[in-house]
């Protein structure tokens, strides 16, 4: 029987794939499948995501729909998990999106595509921190009745992200998924309360859960002529309603990134992946649903544009008993806010480290691991500068940067994150053709037509439609900060980051063709030995 290589030869198939270096290697077998799950989640961070999230999408979207836009987001999502889960089954590298376009379609495409997800993951961070700062000013002043700075706090978070960032994952996913833990039991706690009580004045509204109304968009004055100080609620637009379902899963992909520090990448990173698309879609749309039923129609609609916080807190003091559980519930938004943004610096860190291990002048710097705790420290220690940088800046030089809910909220949050989606769901769609063209026009590994070529096209393509809706109503998307040269230059700095990634591929290409073969090809072949040496064990 003819080998791999003799096969290879013959057929005129490269494979420049090769092993981690000594020294520029994560930790393996650092975390088993609740660790990376945890993280994956906790990037997605479910208290955020409903308390942040949910409130624009009624109050600005799909109103009431809101709920049917988590359940079409579920549907795309696991379409493009179906072909991301099977280029996890054969490769494994911190670089996740980076490695598989790589594969797929080419170093070229792998560059450009690993550029603009490392921007997303890396603004994401600042975005966290924006919301966590907001967060926690509006805890502190219904607790304490004090108006604490929302730069101070964000400095501070930005500090103890950067600790964690620096020592062993262990650490951080033994906190992510503490904190991962009370979100969920909180949540569920009060969609189940809603659930058997039978809802609030207007029932259980099912209707909130029909997939058509996840593309209609909120009426003016919410269909029933709603009011706030005595002008009618503005119309919505659906497209935000489902731009916000989508940025309340980002992250969940981050699995991968995880692989080389996984007890069993080949197994453990598909089925993280698939539990947490299905296992927050389903959580998502159910939880969303019953906070809209427990408040009803019209005050779901009200609140989520005057009070977002209350939207929520008041609902848990409702259904779940007292004013304590109003203040576990914010106290729950804060630490699940922060340890959002630790995983999304965790990510971004990794990112990083993944395309500056390949390149020559930051290999010893960006790509290199602690002796010790084998984390990507200095990737870390870049990323934590520029977090810091974005969120000075927009305190500085917003509009009304040191109002809480403009500056942290509307601008380092809102913005940030629009940003960062766009990008990673263009990477997304990317990746969805280099499925397609790894496992059936280069034929790199065996794949069936339907789970590697027909799945994945529909998710690609779900996910451009998704970033044209966006497109489509910008300035929309803008809310109170659409007026800002940051947001306008929000599309352009897509374009330029991805044409940036092209130009510094084709330069290496030029300069340096051993180095340009190499690019997103680093694999951590450990994986292949114990996955080899475990399944022997089992038989």
């Amino acid at each position: 029987m003819a080998t791999s290589d003799e096969l290879k030869r013959d057929t005129g198939q490269h494979d420049y794939s090769r092993p981690v270096e000594r020294g520029h290697g994560l930790k393996p077998g650092a975390v088993g499948l609740l660790g990376v799950l945890f993280m994956a989640v906790a990037n997605a961070a479910p208290i955020t995501a409903m308390t942040g999230n949910v409130p624009i999408a009624v109050g600005y979207g799909n109103g009431i729909g809101a709920p049917a836009g988590f359940l079409v987001a579920t549907i795309v999502l696991t379409l493009f998990t179906v072909g991301f889960v099977a280029m996890a089954r054969r490769i494994t590298t911190a670089g996740a999106f980076y490695g598989f376009v790589t594969h797929g379609l080419g170093q070229i495409w792998g560059m450009a595509t690993g550029v603009l997800a490392t921007m997303a993951y890396v603004v994401f961070e600042g975005s966290l921190i924006g919301i966590f700062s907001y967060f926690t000013n509006d805890a502190l002043t219904r607790w304490f009745d004090v108006d604490v700075n929302w730069l101070l706090i964000a400095l501070v978070g930005i500090v103890i992200i950067a600790l964690f960032g620096y020592y062993d994952i262990n650490i951080a996913a033994a906190f992510l998924g503490v904190t991962l833990v009370c979100e969920v039991l909180l949540l569920g706690a009060l969609g189940l309360a809603v659930l058997f009580s039978g809802g609030g004045p207007d029932g259980m509204l099912p209707q909130a859960v029909n997939p058509v109304n996840a593309f209609t968009s909120l009426e003016e004055g919410g269909g029933l002529g709603l009011q706030i100080d005595g002008q009618a609620i503005a119309a919505g637009s659906a497209a935000i309603g489902l731009f916000f379902a989508f940025w309340s899963w980002v992250g969940f992909e981050t699995t991968a990134t995880y692989g080389e520090e996984s007890r069993n990448p080949k197994h453990i990173v598909p089925r993280a992946t698939l539990i947490a698309v299905v296992g927050l879609g389903t959580f998502y749309t159910f939880v969303s649903w019953m906070m809209i039923a427990g408040n009803g129609e019209a005050q779901a609609i009200t609140k989520s544009n005057t009070d977002s916080i209350g939207l929520w807190v008041d609902l848990a003091e409702d259904k779940l008993g007292g004013a304590f559980i109003g203040d576990i519930y914010l106290f729950l938004i804060v630490v699940g806010s922060f340890a959002c943004g630790l995983a999304f610096h965790n990510a971004a860190s990794r990112y990083l480290y993944a395309i500056g291990r390949e390149i020559p002048a930051t290999k010893n710097t960006l790509g290199a691991t602690h002796r010790t705790h084998h984390s990507p420290h200095v990737a870390s220690m870049v990323q934590s500068g520029i977090t810091l940088v974005l969120t000075v800046g927009f305190y500085l030089l917003t509009t009304e940067g040191s109002d809480p809910l403009r500056g942290a909220y509307f601008y380092e949050y809102g913005l940030l994150a629009i940003l960062g989606t766009m990008a990673i769901l263009i990477v997304q769609a990317i990746t969805s053709f280099a499925v397609i063209s790894y496992f059936h026009v280069k034929k790199a590994a065996p794949g069936n037509i339907l789970t590697t070529g027909i799945i994945p096209a529909l998710g690609g393509f779900g996910m451009l439609y998704v970033v044209w809706l966006l497109l489509d109503n910008i300035d929309f998307a803008g809310g109170a900060a659409a007026g800002s040269p940051f947001f306008k230059a929000i599309p352009w700095m897509v374009v330029a980051t991805f044409v940036l990634g092209l130009l510094g591929i084709l330069y290496l290409k030029a300069r340096n063709k051993p180095v340009y073969d190499a690019i997103g090809r680093t694999v951590f072949e450990e994986t292949h030995e114990r996955d080899s040496a475990e399944a022997g064990h089992r038989s």
